[in-house]
């Protein structure tokens, strides 16, 4: 069973600390304990009921075979996205949201395609029949895509769900995940609105041990999920074999 955080792991990890009380939003009154020093401090309490609540709907998401997209496009984000993503099989997108990621899948899909092609040919070195400066754009092409769509060249259909680090730095992944209905999982600092977030999870956007904290065991939650989904297919293949 997936473990919780203590309110003790949460504080060593900065979990606590808003943005100053001048740039809060009313909406996350409801998850703050108070002020420090003009700083909004989260209840930790309410943080860990978001994250236990947030942690059980992406376990039931992923052990159906479900798709989670991570997305984390702030600096200090770039390699934990990455890196969590990929540990539980999720897509992600870390450097740059590419406009209609959701709203105008089938030009995704097409581009994903197109990038899957030419690394299939650049690995089997099919590129070598062309010239060297045609060798060069389709490189240039090759490393331009990997920028835009690399963590998401697998999405094969609209996830299921979205997990956002801050919605405010990833407005646009917010508001196409909004219009097209995807359930959206999201840390929200004091300064952000949480109105359209099915899952929001109060907690600080800035500190790196923070947003690893909540990644990573969103993270695993993915991967506990998927390993029920994984039990499930092994038992269901067992017994149709046993029936033949």
């Amino acid at each position: 069973m997936l473990k919780i955080p203590t309110l003790v792991e949460l504080l060593q990890a900065g979990v606590h600390f808003g943005h100053p009380t001048s740039k809060w939003h009313p909406r996350m009154e409801q998850y703050l304990f108070g002020s420090r020093q003009g700083i909004h401090i989260f209840n930790l309490e309410a943080t860990q009921q978001a994250l236990e609540k947030a942690c059980a709907y992406v376990n039931s998401v992923a052990a159906r075979g479900g798709i989670i997209l991570f997305v984390g496009t702030k600096k200090q984000a770039v390699k934990l996205i990455e890196n969590t993503a990929r540990s539980c099989g999720m897509p992600y997108v870390n450097k740059r949201w590419l406009g209609g990621t959701l709203t105008n899948f089938a030009t995704i899909a097409h581009l994903a395609r197109r990038f899957k092609e030419l690394k299939r040919k650049q690995e089997k070195g099919e590129l070598g029949k062309y010239t060297k400066f045609e060798q060069m754009k389709f490189g240039t092409e090759i490393n331009k895509l990997d920028e835009k769509i690399g963590g998401i060249q697998d999405l094969a259909r609209i996830p299921d769900a979205v997990f956002i680090l801050d919605i405010r730095k990833d407005k646009t992944a917010l508001e196409e995940a909004i219009r097209r209905g995807i359930p959206i999982l999201a840390i929200c600092d004091s300064n952000v609105n949480p109105l359209h977030v099915t899952y929001p999870i109060p907690a600080n956007d800035d500190g790196v041990k923070s947003l690893e904290l909540i990644t990573q065991l969103i993270a695993q939650a993915c991967q506990a999920g998927h390993a029920e989904w994984e039990a499930g297919r092994e038992k269901l293949g067992s017994a149709l074999i046993s029936t033949k």
